[in-house]
């Protein structure tokens, strides 16, 4: 029976962009998640802090930089002429080569045109263009990634290549970054083995100046593009990092920009009742009482956006996951991110969501058109109505057992919904960050995991070089360098197992021996 009053509760609880396309539904949330009560001075922070970041404001004061990523889709927004000529400049210089090479323009050294493209980054320089990659099939180079230190990971991209017709673009702000450096090394490697010359297929994305920018003006790259200091490798999707592989791709990447500039425009008011972002932000502060007490799980009921996920895992956790609060406060802040696609999880985790732990809330991506959905698999029913039926099957059940979500609708995965997408995102945590103060645009944890990896890395060749003589247990290698037992262990094992120690194992792990390889 139609409920007059039920349905204008729930249209109540619908934000809409018709220009976009883009719903939000809260009707699935509790109604303090749904309510903004007493939080009028946290929400006027919030704006003020976004507007300062807009500004030019120094947001990173670690490294004592501005935080400008919502200027590259409308550089008329940033503070300064230079600034707006460092957003305009390389893009045009992204056009022009791009469609060079994709036209064959620009060949590969034997004169071929360039048929695929390897992007070698790590974190942000990886995930966005992957997700796009993976959301946006086109029509430009095939595209293969390198995004870890792992050996065997690499050679297993590396073989799927077609070498002599793989243009490289290596992304590095700083050009040290061990995983992209190791990449890079191992691709020239792999490159050189084959007869070819890696610097006339590789492209340089990084800071001017840096190491790997006068690594490839030395060695003669095909082509550098800069990266600027002011752009967070999480928030890079839309800067030369993002658009560069996609623009290689084939995307149309003014329509990836321009859905992230009319999202920008969108979750810029402060009229909180329109604003996407905002009621976003604070909805998982309800949710999770302002201490990321709840775990969002990102449910994309479409294949195309099976990366979104771990996209926004590295956007929201890198970004919100803080020990010290604005002021140097502890308050070891976060909100935890996990998923994969619907309807994959109706048999997977979607058990324990319904009737296990409630410590959760779900963000449910619906896709509202399906490009080939023509084949009956039942009279009357397609296979789009079947995924369909099993997102609002799902929501509902979580709705009856208690446990909150939220869905966002967009009409198609297209290039310019998913710049929403992006843009939506990005505006919400920098929202979500300032009302529970913290800044969301450093990383010290990143920097402390790096520190020690470098540390274990010194260990490491220390503990090669102690290996001399009659062959010595971990504890008698620690004494020796003056080291932890432990750390010495995992070293000396590590050596063992890659061939550059010998190990004889004993029924108990401290008894065992290293020396040097026969």
């Amino acid at each position: 029976m139609y409920n007059a009053r039920a349905m204008k509760t729930y249209a109540a609880c619908l934000l809409r962009y018709p220009d976009m396309g883009i719903t939000l539904d809260f009707s699935k949330l509790p109604p303090e998640a749904r309510e903004a009560r007493d939080m009028s001075d946290l929400i006027e922070r919030a704006y003020a802090e976004m507007t300062a970041l807009e500004g030019g404001a120094i947001a990173n004061p670690d490294e004592h930089r501005m935080v400008g990523h919502y200027w590259l889709r409308n550089s008329a927004l940033a503070p300064t002429p230079e600034l707006r000529a460092c957003i305009d400049a390389p893009l045009a210089q992204i056009r022009g080569f791009a469609s060079a090479v994709r036209s064959g323009s620009i060949t590969a050294p034997g004169g071929k045109p360039f048929t695929a493209c390897l992007v070698i980054g790590i974190g942000g320089s990886a995930l966005g263009p992957e997700l796009v990659a993976d959301a946006l099939p086109a029509s430009g180079l095939e595209m293969h990634f390198l995004d870890n230190t792992d050996p065997d990971g690499m050679l297993r991209v590396l073989r799927r290549i077609p070498a002599e017709t793989t243009l490289v673009v290596v992304i590095s702000k700083s050009g040290g970054t061990p995983e992209t450096r190791n990449g890079m090394v191992c691709a020239q490697h792999f490159f050189r083995s084959r007869g070819l010359d890696f610097a006339r297929q590789a492209v340089a994305v990084t800071g001017v100046g840096s190491m790997l920018d006068k690594t490839a003006e030395a060695e003669a790259w095909l082509q550098r593009f800069p990266m600027e200091d002011w752009v967070g490798g999480r928030t890079s999707e839309t800067s030369v990092v993002g658009l560069l592989p996609a623009a290689l791709q084939g995307v149309d990447i003014d329509a990836l920009l321009r859905g992230a500039a009319r999202m920008d425009e969108h979750t810029r008011t402060r009229d909180t009742e329109r604003n996407a972002a905002m009621r976003l932000a604070l909805a998982w502060y309800a949710i999770g009482q302002g201490r990321g007490s709840k775990d969002m799980v990102v449910l994309p009921y479409k294949d195309s956006l099976v990366l979104f996920s771990k996209y926004l895992q590295q956007l929201i956790m890198e970004s919100l996951g803080k020990e010290l609060d604005s002021d140097g406060r502890p308050v070891h802040q976060g909100l935890s991110v996990y998923g994969n696609k619907g309807s994959t999880d109706q048999h997977a985790y979607v058990q324990q969501l319904r009737d296990g732990l409630n410590n959760f809330f779900v963000t449910f991506i619906e896709v509202r058109r399906c490009e080939s959905d023509s084949v009956e698999v039942e009279p009357g029913f397609t296979a789009g109505d079947y995924l369909q039926g099993f997102l609002r099957g799902t929501r509902k059940a979580l709705a009856e057992s208690g446990r909150p979500s939220i869905t966002i609708s967009i009409p198609t995965v297209c290039a310019e919904t998913l710049g929403a997408l992006i843009a939506l995102f990005e505006r919400t945590v920098g929202y979500y960050a300032s009302l529970i103060h913290i800044n969301a645009y450093h990383q010290p944890g990143v920097q402390a995991g790096k520190k020690a990896a470098n540390d274990f890395l010194k260990l490491l060749a220390a503990a090669r070089s102690a290996l001399s003589g009659a062959p010595a247990t971990a504890a008698q290698i620690a004494a020796r360098l003056g080291t932890d037992e432990e750390d010495a262990y995992h070293a000396l094992v590590h050596l063992a197992e890659c061939g550059r120690a010998a190990r004889t194992q004993a029924e108990d792990a401290r008894k065992d021996t290293f020396s040097l390889p026969s």
